[in-house]
């Protein structure tokens, strides 16, 4: 899976997943393809509409995968009968899709991220061969190789960051343009610790903390070193655990010590309060969530770093908006319930049971959750805003395993094939 875990402060190169009773974690939609999602089993409220016919279907097969970005949707075949890994890219229409191209998909990285950037197919994967991480660009036009590159990836805007390590203590960052390949710059870390602070387009700053105590904050376009500034204010020499969340980074020396708030732009001191250990942080609305896994939910104040509200059964984010949150709790296998509560005061808004919430890349668009019923996968836009649940669909033959780029979904079939269905 390529992802970053951040324990409060690590940036690892070799990533490891989340605990299995973990749900998704990124309030960004396009972050949160990258972590296991919520299945779907309760029964909604209301009855069920009529199946309404899949729109159309491409082949797959055992092991397929399919990535949809924007029109298009991508097939990764796995080797078969001697032949070796296949890309084949069908622009996606009602009927029969238009098959466009099929190549030969070099290597044996487990693709989990497709994204479209300047005429690229950039492709997040990490290597079966357990060989590490990688990031490709392929013209989206042919499915030429345009080139391929080792390290841990993050899309940040018309670019990929690139985060490398050759495990004897030397590691770099490098920005490497989406289109060409080229390195654009790059930046030794050695010991330091990285952390990147997100925005809509991706990785837009990185911090680097190193032993000394002095914390870097660096322009993730341009590699400009934008701040720095020695944190240890006169304390003894140790390794503190540092993260970023939204424009603060979170510092502590360790689990029980309190916790100080500095504004990333200067590296100031916000706040300093004491708070039960955190493993990650980020912006939901206009709060900071934080998380722990004994301690489920935490809602502060990013101003003051007071804690508005806190409650153990929720242990993710998904969404914000209008001022309420769409909140999860633990995961067993790959079930949990969502539900809507205030974001200043936690209070319950309502319960929407237990939907699979499909990945997506516009971050303005509906959020779209999928179940299975009745031998139909039911697909419903998941509102805030008014509380529920609203059922759009319901597939025949389709049983999950979603993703979504803008008003096109696309679910594995139960006969190997996807189906695609518009989301008008």
């Amino acid at each position: 899976m390529v992802v970053t875990v951040i324990d409060l402060g690590v940036l690892r190169d070799d990533p490891a997943p989340d605990p299995p009773t973990r749900p998704p974690r990124a309030v960004g939609r396009r972050y949160r393809c990258l972590a296991v999602l919520l299945a779907a089993l309760v029964t909604l409220a209301g009855a069920a509409p009529a199946p309404r016919r899949i729109a159309a279907t491409v082949p797959g097969g055992p092991g397929a995968e399919a990535y949809v970005v924007d029109d298009r949707v991508y097939v990764i075949k796995p080797p078969d009968r001697g032949v070796g890994r296949q890309l084949v890219a069908y622009r996606a229409t009602a009927g029969r899709p238009q098959t466009l191209w099929r190549v030969p998909l070099p290597g044996d990285s487990d693709v989990v991220m497709a994204e479209a950037v300047d005429g690229r197919l950039l492709l997040f994967g990490r290597a079966a061969s357990d060989t590490g991480l990688e990031a490709m660009g392929l013209d989206a036009a042919t499915g030429r190789l345009g080139w391929r590159h080792p390290g841990v990836p993050f899309l940040a805007g018309d670019a990929v960051l690139l985060n490398t390590s050759d495990g004897a203590g030397a590691a770099e960052t490098s920005r490497v343009d989406a289109r060409t390949g080229r390195t654009l710059w790059s930046l030794p870390r050695a010991s330091a610790e990285l952390s990147l602070s997100h925005g809509s387009a991706g990785g837009e700053r990185l911090v680097l903390v190193h032993d000394s105590g002095t914390v870097e904050v660096f322009d993730a376009a341009s590699g400009a070193r934008l701040v720095a500034r020695d944190l240890r204010s006169g304390e003894p020499p140790g390794r503190r655990q540092t993260m970023a969340a939204g424009d603060l980074l979170l510092v502590t020396r360790g689990p029980g010590d309190p916790v100080t708030g500095y504004d990333l732009d200067r590296l100031e001191p916000r706040w300093t309060v004491s708070l039960p250990p955190i493993e990650y942080a980020e912006p939901c609305g206009r709060s900071l969530c934080a998380y722990h896994q004994a301690n489920g939910l935490l809602v502060l104040d990013p101003a003051t770093g007071a804690t508005r509200w806190s409650d153990p059964r929720w242990w993710a984010t998904l969404a914000a908006a209008d001022g309420r949150l769409l909140v999860a709790g633990p995961v067993a296998s790959t079930t949990a319930a969502l539900t809507v509560v205030e974001e200043a005061t936690g209070r319950l808004v309502a319960d929407l049971g237990m939907w699979q919430v499909v990945p997506g890349d516009d971050e303005a668009g509906p959020l779209i959750g999928v179940r299975l019923a009745g031998g139909r996968l039911i697909i419903a836009e998941l509102d805030l805003a008014a509380g529920h649940a609203r059922v759009r669909a319901a597939l025949p033959g389709a049983r999950g395993d979603c993703r979504l780029s803008g008003a096109l979904l696309v679910c594995r079939r139960f006969d190997g094939r996807f189906a695609l269905w518009w989301n008008r």
